[in-house]
C-alpha cells in the first residue's frame, strides 16, 4: 500500500508508551462524553496532560501548549494519519475496499511535506478572499431562500433539516460543480465517511460503509471526467486548469490529474459537515443567553464575535489526530515513532490559563479567536474562513428576522458519534408568529 493512500486502516491497536500515564476505560466515544465532553475533558487534563488512552489506542494530549507544539513540528508529528480509520477493519471491509479502482491518494490534511505544500497552492486558490467576497452575496441570498422557507412552514421547525444542512451543502457542492439532484446522495456517503475515520463501526456497518465510499469515489472520478471534457465556472474546473497548465508534479510543481480526483473526494466532506454543526452550536449557545442573544438582534455586527466564542466554547471540531515519525518528548513524556496521537481540543479550548472563566461562553471574549479548533501552522483548516463566514451569515439573518427565535424545551439532542466533529443530529426551534 503506498504511503500517500488516503486511507489506511491499523493492523493492531498500538500500546502505551513506556512509562506513559494510561486511561485503562476513558473514550471519546463514550456516551457520556459525546453528550458533554468538556467537564471530562477538563478532568483529565488537570489529571494526567499527555497520557495513553486504551479504549482509543492513542496518546491524548490536551495543553494548548503542546497541541500548539504538535502543529508547528509537522516534520516530527505527521498528518498522515488524520483520515484513517481508529480501530482495524474487518476483512470484508478491507476485501471491498481493495478494488483495484478505489485508489484515492492523501492531497491536502493528510499529505506529508512538500507535496503537501505544492497542492496547497492551487487549493488555497479556490478558498481566496477574492473567491470567498464573490460567494457572499450568493450565500446570503440561499440562506435567505431557505429561511424563507422555514418561516411560512411556521413555528416550530428542525433547524438541521430546514437550514443547517442545506445551506453548507449546497455551497460546497455547488463550489465544487456537483449537480444539485445529487445532493442527497453526495450527503449520505459523507456521513459514511464520518463513521469509517471519526467512528467505531461495527462489522456490518463497516461492510455497508466500505461499498458505499467505493460508490463515491467512483462518483467523484465520474465527474472530475465529466468536467475533463467539458468545463464549467467551478473549482473542479479550476484544478483541472492548473493540471493542463502544469501537469507534471515531479518536477515539484503542478498538480496531477489524480490528485485532482482526490481533492474533489477529499473537500466535499469537510466543507459542509462541520459547517451545519457550527451553525446548531451557535444557537445552542446563544439562544439560551437572552441578553446575548438580544445584543445580537440590536447589533448584527456581533455575529462574528459570537462565531469565535462558539468555536471555543462549544466547537464543531471538538479532537483532531498526528502520529510521530521520530522518538521524541511531548509534555515530558517520551514518545517512540509511530505514536498515534489525539489531540483534545475540547480540553485546551477551556483552559483556564488562556481563555479566563472558560466555562463561561462570552461573546465579548477579546481572545475568543485564540481557540485552536481549526488547527494551526501549515495544515490549518483550508476552509476555516468559509465556515466562519456561513456561520455568520446565518447569524445576521436569523436574529434580524426571528428576535423571538428559541430552543424548544425539553428536547434530546443526539451528536453522532466520532471522535472529532460534534454538533447535534436535529435542532428544534420555535418563535413568535408575526
Amino acid at each position: 500500500m503506498s504511503a500517500n493512500t488516503y486511507h489506511r486502516a491499523p493492523d493492531v491497536i498500538e500500546e502505551a508508551p513506556p512509562g506513559c500515564p494510561m486511561h485503562e476505560q476513558w473514550s471519546p466515544l463514550d456516551d457520556d462524553y459525546l453528550t458533554d465532553p468538556y467537564p471530562i475533558a477538563a478532568a483529565l487534563r488537570d489529571e494526567h496532560p499527555v497520557f495513553y488512552a486504551k479504549e482509543l489506542g492513542h496518546v491524548v494530549v490536551t495543553k494548548m501548549a503542546d497541541i500548539e507544539t504538535v502543529f508547528m513540528n509537522p516534520d516530527i508529528y505527521a498528518s498522515t494519519n488524520v483520515q484513517d480509520p481508529i480501530y482495524p477493519l474487518v476483512p470484508e471491509a478491507s476485501e471491498i475496499l481493495g478494488v483495484e479502482d478505489f485508489d484515492p491518494i492523501a492531497v491536502m490534511s493528510n499529505r506529508p511535506e512538500p507535496d503537501h505544500a505544492r497542492i496547497r497552492v492551487y487549493t488555497r486558490q479556490g478558498f481566496s478572499i477574492r473567491r470567498l467576497k464573490s460567494l457572499e452575496d450568493y450565500m446570503r441570498e440561499r440562506a435567505t431562500e431557505l429561511l424563507d422557507q422555514m418561516i411560512e412552514s411556521g413555528s416550530p421547525a428542525e433547524f438541521v433539516k430546514a437550514l443547517a444542512f442545506p445551506l453548507p451543502a449546497e455551497i460546497m457542492f455547488r463550489f465544487i460543480g456537483f449537480p444539485p439532484e445529487d445532493d442527497a446522495m453526495i450527503k449520505s456517503w459523507c456521513v459514511n465517511r464520518k463513521a469509517f475515520s471519526w467512528g467505531k463501526p461495527t462489522a456490518e456497518e463497516q461492510v455497508e460503509i466500505a461499498n458505499g465510499m467505493v460508490e463515491y469515489w467512483r462518483y467523484c472520478r465520474a465527474f472530475v471526467a465529466e468536467r475533463r471534457d467539458k468545463r464549467e465556472d467551478d473549482f473542479c474546473s479550476e484544478l483541472l486548469d492548473a493540471h493542463d497548465a502544469d501537469p507534471d508534479p515531479d518536477n515539484g510543481t503542478g498538480i496531477s490529474y489524480h490528485e485532482v480526483e482526490s481533492v474533489v473526494y477529499g473537500i466535499s466532506f469537510a466543507g459542509h459537515d462541520p459547517v451545519t454543526a457550527l451553525m446548531c452550536n451557535t444557537l445552542r449557545c446563544m439562544l439560551p443567553r437572552r441578553d446575548q442573544w438580544d445584543a445580537l438582534c440590536a447589533d448584527p455586527s456581533l455575529a462574528m464575535a459570537a462565531v469565535h466564542e462558539t468555536i471555543r466554547f462549544e466547537s464543531p471540531q471538538i479532537g483532531w489526530r498526528r502520529v510521530t515519525t521520530q522518538a521524541t518528548t511531548l509534555g515530558g513524556i517520551d514518545l517512540p515513532a509511530g505514536t498515534r496521537l489525539y489531540l483534545n481540543f475540547a480540553a485546551a479550548n477551556h483552559e483556564p490559563d488562556i481563555f479566563e472563566d472558560p466555562t463561561t461562553f462570552d461573546i465579548n471574549r477579546k481572545n475568543a479567536s485564540r481557540n485552536i479548533s481549526f488547527g494551526k501552522g501549515i495544515h490549518h483548516c483550508l476552509g476555516a474562513a468559509l465556515a466562519r463566514m456561513e456561520a455568520r451569515i446565518a447569524l445576521e439573518l436569523l436574529s434580524q428576522r426571528l428576535p423571538s427565535l428559541r430552543l424548544v424545551d425539553d428536547q434530546t439532542l443526539d451528536f453522532f458519534p466520532n471522535i472529532t466533529f460534534r454538533g447535534p443530529d436535529a435542532l428544534e426551534l420555535e418563535w413568535d408568529e408575526q
